[in-house]
């Protein structure tokens, strides 16, 4: 099965930047049959989806506190799916996770329970 992992957080300072990858670990499947989702979790806070891909035709839809600042492409040769996060706020601060699905072709939608496949999470510290 799908096997999602994480990489690329750490701690920077506001306005800095900092690149999310989600790799699939398990090479029997590729990650561009899927929808892949990207969501947060801060502390005390729910997990919220901030940005998602299509797997039809790679529609990205953003939710409204990331657009204009955060990017998620895919690289279907490397089987790795990106989160490019420019102008960091403090607020930004959370455990980033990404989520695959088979359940969006062409319309993705943050719906956690539709995301059958989780990575573990990486840690982003943003900074005064």
């Amino acid at each position: 099965q799908v096997q999602l992992v994480e990489s690329g957080g750490g701690l920077v300072q506001a306005g800095g930047s900092l690149t999310l990858s989600c790799a699939n670990a398990n090479s029997g499947f590729t990650l561009e049959d899927y929808a892949i989702g990207w969501f947060r979790q801060a502390p005390g806070k729910e997990r919220e989806g901030i940005s998602c891909i299509t797997s039809k035709d790679d529609s990205k839809y953003y939710t409204d506190s990331v657009k204009g600042r955060f990017t998620i492409s895919r690289d279907n040769a490397k089987n790795t799916v990106y989160l490019q996060m420019n102008s960091l706020k403090r607020e930004d601060t959370a455990v980033y996770y990404c989520a695959a699905t088979q359940l969006m072709d062409s319309v993705c939608v943050f719906a956690t329970d539709d995301y059958a496949y989780w990575g573990q999470g990486t840690q982003v510290t943003i900074s005064s």
